[in-house]
């Protein structure tokens, strides 16, 4: 997919690119510089550590309104068809 630059230096992603990655409005993204380009990754708070009797087990930190909701089957699907 292509898209272009706007003069303020916004780009838009496409909505379905968006809606794979799990991106909503408001959704905090880092931005790096790559040797090949730029890099655009999604900002996810990473798990906290529960003591469960004798283990620790990780759980989500974010609530589960702000977790995307990504099919994972269906990512794996669509990249198999990709290829011949």
């Amino acid at each position: 997919m292509k898209t272009t630059i706007d003069k303020a230096g916004r780009v838009v992603i496409p909505a379905a690119l968006r809606e794979r990655a799990g991106l909503a409005a408001g959704t905090e993204i880092e931005v790096t510089l790559e040797d090949a380009g730029i890099r655009l990754e999604r900002v996810a708070p990473g798990p906290r550590l529960v003591k469960i009797g004798r283990r620790l087990v990780a759980r989500p930190s974010a609530s589960p309104r702000a977790r995307p909701q990504v099919d994972v089957a269906a990512l794996i699907e669509e990249e198999r068809s990709r290829w011949p």
